[in-house]
């Protein structure tokens, strides 16, 4: 059973070799979740896109993204809603916190007559 979102983890159906590649990147996961998690703080409403992480630390582009979609698992981080070119001239998904990303929509129950339930 995968520990996923907690704990690196290769797809179903990949080989033996993928999954003792997860475990062995397990520490140094959490470690830049929480150096990418720092960044964020300190960017406030502004965030950063998976490049802006990897070039703030110098990392290697791919492996950014593997952490912030782990962390946006968890509910750490969401999606801003905002787009900001990357490296290949693309959009990428600007992150944020929680109490930095847009308004949830509302549940929608009690509209049936107009009213909030």
């Amino acid at each position: 059973m995968s520990d996923y979102p907690k704990h690196p983890t290769a797809r179903p159906g990949s080989p033996e070799t993928a999954f003792a590649a997860a475990d062995s990147v397990a520490t140094a996961a959490k470690t830049r979740e929480a150096m990418a998690l720092v960044l964020l703080r300190a960017n406030g409403a502004r965030g950063c896109t998976a490049d802006e992480v990897a070039d703030t630390f110098e990392w290697e582009r791919y492996s950014s993204r593997p952490r912030l979609s782990t962390m946006k698992a968890r509910g750490e981080i969401v999606d801003s809603g905002v787009r900001r070119k990357g490296a290949s001239g693309r959009n990428q998904v600007v992150w944020v916190l929680p109490e930095f990303g847009p308004t949830p929509p509302e549940s929608g129950q009690g509209d049936l007559l107009g009213e909030a339930a």
